[in-house]
C-alpha cells in the first residue's frame, strides 16, 4: 500500500522548489547584468578605440602654411591655417578630410577643433565635440559644423612634444613668432571615462609628419 505524502513533506517540497527557483532566477538575473555590462564596456571600447584612431589619423596629416593671401590675411593670427593646442582643447588643419559626395566643393583639406562640452543627453556629463570647417576661409575660431564625436568623457588632456625641449609642454600655437613655422613633433592623448564607477584613462600618442609650414611661393 502506497503511503501518500503529508501537508508538512509537501510544504517542505513547496519551499525547497521556491527557494531553488529564486536561486535560479537570481543566477540569471546576475548573467544577464554581467552580459550588458561586458557589451556596454565593448561599446565603449569600440567607441574609444574608433575615436583614436581618427584623432591620430587626423593628427598625422595637420599642417600649417605660409601660402595665404597676405593682403586678405594680415598676420599669422589671421591665416586660414594653424595648429592651436592647450591641455583641454585642440584645433588645426589637416590633409586628413575625406569627401562624402562626388561632386561636393571640397577638398582633402579641413580644419578640425575638439573640446569638452556638457552633455545634451546625459546631464552631468560630458560629451567630446568635433568642429569641423571644410573651406579654409575666415577665422579659424568661427564657422563650420560640431557633433558629438565621444559620449561621457570625464577630461581629455593633450600634451605636445617640443623637440628642442625634449619635453612635452601643455600649449602649442602657430600663431605666436616663436611657433609660427613649426609642429610638435608628437602629440599624445590621454582621455578618461567613467566606468562601472571607476574612473579609467586611456593614452595614446599621434605623429606628425609635417612639423615645419609650407612655405610661401618664391
Amino acid at each position: 500500500m502506497k503511503r501518500g505524502l503529508t501537508l508538512i513533506e509537501l510544504m517542505i517540497a513547496i519551499t525547497l522548489l521556491a527557494v531553488m527557483s529564486l536561486s535560479i532566477g537570481s543566477t540569471f538575473s546576475a548573467i544577464i547584468n554581467s552580459s550588458e555590462i561586458l557589451e556596454e564596456d565593448a561599446e565603449n571600447a569600440r567607441s574609444l578605440r574608433v575615436a583614436f584612431s581618427r584623432l591620430c589619423r587626423e593628427l598625422g596629416s595637420s599642417f600649417v602654411s605660409d601660402r595665404y593671401d597676405i593682403r586678405r590675411y594680415q598676420d599669422a593670427y589671421g591665416r586660414p591655417t594653424n595648429f592651436v593646442g592647450t591641455k583641454d582643447r585642440l584645433l588645426f588643419t589637416t590633409f586628413a578630410h575625406q569627401r562624402l559626395y562626388q561632386d561636393a566643393k571640397e577638398s582633402d583639406q579641413v580644419l578640425v577643433e575638439y573640446h569638452l562640452q556638457n552633455s545634451k543627453n546625459n546631464p552631468g556629463k560630458k560629451d567630446l565635440m568635433r568642429r569641423q570647417k571644410t573651406v579654409l576661409s575666415g577665422r579659424i575660431d568661427e564657422g563650420g559644423t560640431e557633433g558629438v564625436f565621444l559620449e561621457n568623457v570625464e577630461r581629455i588632456v593633450f600634451s605636445y612634444w617640443d623637440v628642442f625641449q625634449k619635453d612635452w609642454v601643455d600649449e602649442w600655437d602657430t600663431r605666436k613668432p616663436e611657433r609660427k613655422s613649426l609642429l610638435p613633433s608628437r602629440v599624445r592623448i590621454a582621455i578618461t571615462l567613467h566606468e562601472d564607477g571607476i574612473e579609467r584613462t586611456y593614452v595614446t600618442q599621434a605623429q606628425l609628419m609635417l612639423t615645419k609650414e609650407l612655405s610661401r611661393y618664391e
